[in-house]
Formats: structure tokens, C-alpha cells, sequence
């Protein structure tokens, strides 16, 4: 399986773009869905996600774990998130006005806007379908299993060939940011 390392600083900046965006307060499951879109997008497109996190498939579709947990408060993280996003109340999350996104390329930036501007204005609930229609989800059945990101890839029509390169790509990445970054 593909694996990659989690980064909660571009996670937390990923998700201050899409909740400026949005102008005001945003259901937290909304935004863990566009988060998904986001990473699943740019990952097809260059072979990694913009936040690393793990992809899991859940009753209501596949989320980022870590963001998810970060959200919940079930995970402590470095600090990061709390810098861009609020703590959620009820089922809002908001941004918090920090407007810094260096660690963003200004692609992921774009796809970031992407995402919203053909998701942003859907209901939590119908974005939940549409990620359901999504190849790499199965439905775990009120529990979590993770998503192969080579099925993401196989899904967008990536020879196996291809998604060995990304593999060992990714692995090489992954290996050194646990070695170095860590």
C-alpha cells in the first residue's frame, strides 16, 4: 500500500483556504469531504497529496483520519491546526483569520479553490453521496478501512506500470521525511 506522511501544518493551511472561502462557519464533515477531494485530486495529478494524511473508507464516504481526529479532539497533533482552525462547536468548525500558507504550492493552492468552487456550495449530505460514487470507497459497514491510494490512481486510468513509479516515488519520500523529518 502507498503510504505517506501526515504534515498537520498543510493540512491546518488547506483547510484555512477552503474555510475563507467559504466566508463563515462550515460543518466539519464538509470540509474533512473536501479536504479528501483535494488530496485525491492533486494526488492523481503529481503523485502526492497535499496533506499526507491517511485515507480511510468511513460509513459516510472516505475522510483524511488525522484531520478528522484533529477535529474531533481525538488526536494532539503539533499546534498547527489550532493556528488556522477553530475548535469545533457543535458541527462547525471556522477559520481562525491566520492567512499564512507557505507550505502550499500555489497548484494545491488552485486545486484547493477547484474543489470548492465545484463542491463548496453542496450540502454535507450530497457531498457524501458524490464520494460515495468514488471507486475507492467501500463501505466499511459503521467502522473504518483504509483506502489503497494505488486503487486512486488505478481508478483515474493509471497503468500498473505507472503506479509503480508512484510507489516507489512515494516510498523513497515517505522514507526519507520518517528519517529526517521526524
Amino acid at each position: 500500500m502507498i503510504e505517506f506522511v501526515f504534515n498537520e501544518k498543510r493540512a491546518a493551511q488547506a483547510a484555512a483556504r477552503l474555510l475563507r472561502r467559504h466566508g463563515g462557519p462550515m460543518e466539519y464533515f464538509k470540509l474533512v469531504k473536501l479536504l479528501y477531494l483535494a488530496d485525491r485530486k492533486i494526488f492523481i495529478e503529481i503523485g502526492r497529496p497535499i496533506t499526507g494524511d491517511r485515507m480511510v473508507s468511513m460509513e459516510h464516504g472516505p475522510v483524511l483520519s488525522g484531520v478528522y481526529d484533529l477535529i474531533k479532539g481525538d488526536r494532539a497533533g503539533d499546534g498547527s491546526w489550532g493556528a488556522y482552525v477553530r475548535p469545533r462547536q457543535g458541527f462547525s468548525v471556522s477559520w481562525t483569520g491566520c492567512e499564512d500558507a507557505e507550505e502550499l504550492s500555489d497548484r494545491e493552492r488552485d486545486v484547493l479553490d477547484e474543489i470548492y468552487g465545484e463542491f463548496g456550495s453542496l450540502h454535507w449530505w450530497d457531498l457524501r453521496n458524490e464520494t460515495h460514487r468514488l471507486a475507492e470507497w467501500h463501505d466499511p459497514d459503521k467502522s473504518s478501512a483504509p483506502i489503497d491510494p494505488a486503487e486512486i490512481l488505478a481508478s483515474s486510468g493509471m497503468t500498473d506500470a505507472e503506479i509503480d513509479v508512484v510507489a516507489q516515488e512515494t516510498a523513497e519520500i515517505t522514507g526519507f521525511m520518517k528519517k529526517y523529518a521526524g
